[in-house]
């Protein structure tokens, strides 16, 4: 389903369904303006999500002779379709530098292995590990190749006609993600680092010492945009872009100060004993009754918490059969401090 959501340029948003996913659906965007369109993230490398694409591109009747690809980020949400959507197309395809070397890691190395190992230290059990395996959302819908990129940094300008976007560098949600920024119309293409009404997935990435950190910090930066529009990536939104940035540091504000009180009460517990105390939109199930794929997301969201609390000496993580966290003061003092380090994220 197409629907126009902007005038001036035009673009027009295709609604990708993402089959068996909590997100639902993906807000892929097309900026035109003259015979030149830019496409905007993709969807899942699975069937139901190139029907979608490729109808919407049919109605909208890009010339493949002037119609470039932009990608917020690694995700196979966004970035799942590009390479079968450009192949042998003259166009180009941009993405951060960050980001393009971690999905060649992805895609060539055995990023896989990796975090099953880590998880299974931070409290899988060897059953659920290969269950995920089959069952985890966020495998099996990468590209089917690691395909050329234009890299672009923060500030780089992408032409669509006569309209300049400005690329901003916002890490946090991924390595490298990247929002679209359009002066002239105060419009922010905001991809999964603003979204309204769920809030985005922060985990531990393996090489980022501090993705949560990166992440408020990122906030901070593009809260200084001034911004009229905000066009997320997923769902829609209602609201005021600047009250949702809010919300959201408080949010993890609240989720900082769960996991000091869980570390406090059961020391040396490793992130999905920490995870399990935490306060999750479970839609009325508990813990156990949440599905697995998800507990997977929840625990990797536990651990960028811990990471970040690391990083300030607010806890220490030990090595052994599994990892264990310990607070480095009692827990009062610890909120204490981190209360006073979350004055750098306040207006």
């Amino acid at each position: 389903m197409i629907t126009k959501v902007y005038e001036t340029p035009n673009i027009y948003k295709i609604d990708v369904p993402l089959p068996n996913n909590p997100l639902k659906n993906l807000n892929c965007y097309v900026v035109q303006d003259g015979e030149e369109s830019l496409i905007i993230d993709t969807g899942f490398n699975r069937p139901e999500c190139k029907e979608a694409l490729l109808e919407g591109l049919r109605e909208l009747n890009v010339d493949w002779g002037k119609t470039n690809m932009f990608l917020t980020h690694l995700h196979s949400d966004h970035s799942g379709l590009a390479p079968g959507v450009m192949h042998e197309k003259p166009g180009k395809i941009f993405m951060s530098q960050k980001d393009y070397e971690y999905l060649g890691w992805i895609l060539n190395g055995n990023r896989w292995d990796t975090y099953d190992m880590l998880y299974r230290k931070e409290g899988f059990t060897e059953e659920q590990v290969l269950w995920l395996k089959d069952e985890n959302p966020a495998r099996g819908f990468e590209p089917d190749y690691y395909f050329d990129a234009e890299i672009v940094g923060d500030g780089d300008a992408i032409q669509v006609g006569s309209y300049t976007f400005q690329c901003v560098f916002v890490p946090g949600h991924t390595p490298g993600q990247t929002c679209l920024y359009l002066p002239e119309e105060k419009l922010m293409l905001s991809a999964d680092h603003i979204l309204f009404d769920i809030t985005p997935n922060i985990t531990a990435w393996v090489g980022i010492e501090d993705s949560l950190g990166d992440y408020l910090d990122s906030l901070v930066k593009i809260r200084a945009f001034d911004m009229k529009t905000a066009l997320p990536a997923h769902r829609k939104n209602e609201m005021d872009v600047y009250v949702r940035i809010e919300e959201i540091i408080h949010h993890h504000l609240i989720r900082l100060e769960e996991t000091i009180d869980a570390v406090g009460k059961f020391p040396n517990a490793h992130a999905t004993q920490i995870g399990s105390c935490l306060k999750w939109s479970m839609r009325g199930k508990t813990w156990e009754e949440f599905p697995l794929s998800q507990r997977w997301f929840a625990v990797g969201e536990t651990m960028s918490h811990l990471d970040y609390l690391i990083k300030r000496g607010l806890m220490e993580k030990t090595e052994g059969d599994f990892f264990g966290y310990t607070l480095t003061d009692t827990t009062e003092r610890c909120k204490e401090k981190l209360n006073r380090l979350w004055l750098a994220y306040e207006k």
